[in-house]
């Protein structure tokens, strides 16, 4: 499974990184964590929000930083 953080470095994209991160580690998924934060890349998702959370290719949540069980939901 390929995660992707969208974001330009701001804390709550810190905080998305590490709670997408979590969410994984605890359903047991293999998964590859990539941070986007060029602008051009972010908007070639569709993206006009950050922090954003994209999963093999799906942007699922956008402008917000999901709580870990949300995430895990998302992942299933």
């Amino acid at each position: 499974m390929k995660i992707q953080i969208l974001g330009t470095g701001c804390p709550k994209c810190k905080q998305l990184s590490k709670n997408a991160e979590n969410a994984a580690e605890e359903l047991g998924i293999d998964f590859e964590l990539e941070k986007v934060s060029g602008i051009t890349d972010i908007m070639s998702f569709g993206v006009m929000m950050t922090p954003a959370l994209v999963v093999d290719g799906e942007v699922k949540i956008a402008g917000k930083v999901p709580q870990v069980e949300e995430i895990k939901e998302l992942l299933k």
